[in-house]
């Protein structure tokens, strides 16, 4: 079942408009529940907009209309992504409690359960077993039983501010869901034995943060958040060569060989850090991670993908977070889908929480 947080809790769901709000560009794509599975109408991908770390209200409500608008579609259910540093992602010991009151032990007591004072905050939790448990019979013990559970927390201001932007856009809001989390429901519905049986790393390479997300059959038992993305990775190669910033972004996409060495260099501390963390899990562990599944704008990029397995000694590859959907794409999407399909993932595994 795909990891669900912030969602309204009664609502009919046939459709969804799954936005990731990226800090270069936004990936929106329009899902369907159909008889035979879910289905795939359209995706856009447009430029975010120019501003400050924070978007208006009025400009994110005017950015989610372009996208509903390149994505041709009437529904007004929209769900959105939120960036890899603007929520947390954590696991916690609870009292076995409701889901509302887990919420609110949260807000009040964050320091005694996620270790951090994160004051103006707003949570929502993901019980291991996929279900809230009833509260424990005081009567039976001293000490009333607790329960892990996956936290999510963002700032509410934040949060409100996205919310508003939906209600101005004329839409009505969906899930609002951490993007670190969206490439495992993704997974769940593209590679299902895969994500049942194996241990692998998900790894999304976007502009300004990338993630790593190790998964044990189906469970998500490391996460990580790093401060270098493909802007780090441009930005050094304009500085190395001293070329403008659109030109060297064009030999990192079109002509990366011509610049391995350059690129070899750039990546090596965000391989290190990835290394760091597979090496640490396998250590508590004692199991290997089979392979290290790449998806966001590097993935497609052979070069990065060599280097990065280079460091990682494990088995790099791109892979489709389309594929658990049915395509029906107009024909030039469609020709295009598996060149864009990587920096498609936090989109996808959006929908597949809301629907």
């Amino acid at each position: 079942m795909a990891l669900a947080f912030f969602r309204p809790r009664s609502q009919r769901r046939d459709e969804v408009v799954a936005v990731d709000l990226g800090a270069r560009c936004s990936k929106a794509v329009w899902v369907q529940t159909r008889p035979d599975g879910l289905a795939l109408l359209r995706y856009a991908i447009l430029d975010a907009p120019v501003a400050e770390k924070e978007p208006s209200t009025a400009a994110l409500a005017e950015h989610l209309r372009s996208l509903l608008q390149a994505l041709e579609t009437r529904c007004r259910l929209v769900s959105l992504a939120l960036g890899v540093n603007d929520a947390i992602v954590r696991y916690a010991e609870l009292p076995q409690m409701p889901l509302a009151d887990m919420r609110q032990v949260l807000k009040t007591s964050s320091k005694l359960y996620l270790q951090q004072e994160l004051p103006g905050y707003v949570f929502d939790c993901w019980p291991v077993n996929g279900a809230e448990r009833a509260p424990a019979d005081k009567t039976k013990t001293s000490t009333v039983p607790k329960q892990k559970v996956l936290v999510a927390g963002a700032r509410q201001s934040w949060v409100d501010t996205l919310y508003e932007a939906l209600k101005q856009a004329g839409c009505t809001a969906g899930n609002v869901l951490p993007g670190l989390v969206a490439p495992i429901n993704a997974l769940e519905s593209a590679q299902p034995e895969l994500f049942r049986q194996e241990v692998v790393a998900l790894v999304n390479l976007g502009f300004r943060h990338s993630s790593i997300c190790i998964l044990q059959q189906g469970e998500l038992v490391l996460s990580r958040v790093l401060g270098m993305g493909g802007d780090h990775v441009t930005q050094g190669l304009a500085n190395m060569m001293g070329i403008s910033y659109a030109e060297a972004e064009g030999i990192k996409l079109g002509m990366p060989g011509e610049v391995r060495e350059q690129l070899q260099s750039l990546l090596a501390p965000l391989a290190r850090e990835l290394k760091a963390s597979i090496d640490f899990y396998e250590h508590q562990n004692d199991r290997p991670v089979s392979q290290v599944l790449v998806s966001g704008g590097s993935a497609l990029s052979d070069c990065v993908l060599q280097l990065l397995q280079a460091e990682l000694v494990t088995d790099c590859r791109p892979w489709d977070p389309t594929a658990g959907l049915q395509r029906s794409l107009p024909p030039q999407q469609l020709a295009e889908l598996e060149q864009l399909a990587p920096h498609l993932t936090v989109a996808i595994g959006t929908a597949l929480a809301t629907l």
